[in-house]
């Protein structure tokens, strides 16, 4: 089992969301403790991973059976902000 920590940033947009759609992008997120490399995608000239959620994509690092949540956003922004 993977560990999941969450940055900030992570936790800042989270709270702005609509309860609906956070519970969905937090119940994603949960799921990927058992197996996180079935779920994730590699970021290309990053080093780090991303997850699709709908519109919302989840950065991530995986670090010594640890998912470091580093930044959640709308597809259309997220990527700017690497």
């Amino acid at each position: 089992m993977y560990e999941i920590h969450f940055d900030e940033e992570a936790i800042k947009f989270l709270e702005n969301l609509d309860l609906k759609i956070k519970k969905r992008i937090f119940d994603k997120i949960l799921s990927i403790n058992k197996n996180p490399f079935f779920y994730l995608e590699r970021l290309t000239g990053h080093g780090l991973y991303k997850l699709r959620i709908g519109k919302y994509r989840v950065i991530c690092s995986i670090e010594n059976k640890i998912v470091i949540i580093l930044l959640i956003g709308l597809r259309k922004n997220i990527y700017n902000k690497l």
